[in-house]
């Protein structure tokens, strides 16, 4: 993957630009402080009255309708939610966009399965910050930036990729990375990373984990500490030293357990579970799922939302975390 960084970026070609933030959310947020303190001409669309609204305007933005905002702007930033963006793109972003304007994106899922057509004669682009908003945020403010994926889905105007890399700069990411790729790419690598590892993997590593232990007799609270709490302390490890660097910090009888064990645990089976998630996100079927759902009132959602909710694991976390002054 080729990689890019400040050096070799040409920021000036948004020197003359508006560019559009839709969404004031994590990623929203973070994206447009960060180009307004790095001098681009920002301007902020919200749903009006909605719960961002007042936030937006405390952070000293003036915000205007989603219409209103794409009207103004050369480059749209579509950074509301994956379920919300084709309405948003329907009923309001797509009768602002003519000719020579940008449509970029923070990730791929509603271009590549194309619930979003936009018309030939826009760029159509992607930067895709590699953490939550608010890291984002601190990284920039403490000088330095998170790396960035950025992708082109459509050059009609011949700088799209320009474009592109401007606002990675822009929202710092050109200090750490910026690495280019394509839609295709970054949506099914992002989707199978979620459900098979980062999201899904470890939420039922932690559930199978606390079961185990207090079905065999051992207390909850000691359970969650070992199965839950410490996994922050082995994956910050991981992040700032790699797989092995985390072993060589842990004790030896660690080290043998988990290389010994771990397979045991995590074997073919599992591996082949993954190969069919990854399949189900190729062809499509489980963007399929998940749009049919959201669409149909996301009933399955909130039941499995409040199923994860009533986990005694998140009963005893929850007193630990106050313990720890983790939260309230």
């Amino acid at each position: 993957m080729k990689v890019y960084h400040d050096k070799d970026i040409d920021g000036s070609i948004l020197d003359d630009l508006t560019v559009a933030v839709l969404g004031y959310g994590s990623q929203g947020r973070a994206q447009a402080l960060n180009m307004r303190d790095s001098g681009v001409n920002v301007v902020l669309g919200l749903r009006e009255g909605g719960k961002s609204w007042k936030k937006a305007k405390e952070d000293g933005w003036e915000p205007m309708t989603h219409l209103e905002a794409a009207e103004k702007a050369d480059i749209v930033l579509m950074l509301m939610p994956d379920m919300a963006q084709p309405v948003v793109w329907g009923e309001e972003v797509s009768l602002a966009m003519r000719k020579g304007k940008a449509l970029q994106f923070a990730h791929g899922f509603n271009i590549h399965f194309g619930e979003v057509k936009p018309p030939s004669d826009i760029d159509v682009i992607m930067v895709a910050p590699k953490s939550p908003g608010p890291e984002l945020r601190r990284q920039y403010e403490a000088g330095f930036g998170v790396p960035a994926l950025v992708a082109v889905h459509q050059d009609a105007s011949g700088k799209a990729l320009q474009k592109a890399l401007a606002i990675a700069k822009a929202i710092g990411s050109g200090r750490a990375g910026v690495l280019e790729t394509t839609y295709q790419i970054e949506t099914e690598t992002d989707l199978f990373g979620e459900q098979a590892v980062l999201c899904g993997g470890v939420d039922q590593l932690i559930r199978r984990g606390f079961k185990v232990l207090t079905e065999a007799g051992y207390p909850p609270e000691s359970a969650y500490f070992e199965v839950c709490n410490e996994l922050k302390l082995i994956v910050d490890l991981i992040y700032t030293s790699g797989i092995g660097g985390m072993y060589r910090a842990v004790s030896d009888t660690a080290k043998w357990g988990g290389m010994t064990i771990g397979p045991m645990v995590i074997d073919d089976h599992v591996e082949e579970n993954m190969r069919k998630a990854l399949k189900a996100v190729q062809d499509e079927s489980f963007a399929k799922a998940w749009i049919s759902e959201s669409k149909s009132g996301a009933k399955k959602f909130d039941e499995l939302m409040a199923e994860c909710d009533a986990l005694e694991i998140e009963k005893v976390g929850k007193e630990i975390r106050k313990m720890s002054g983790l939260e309230k």
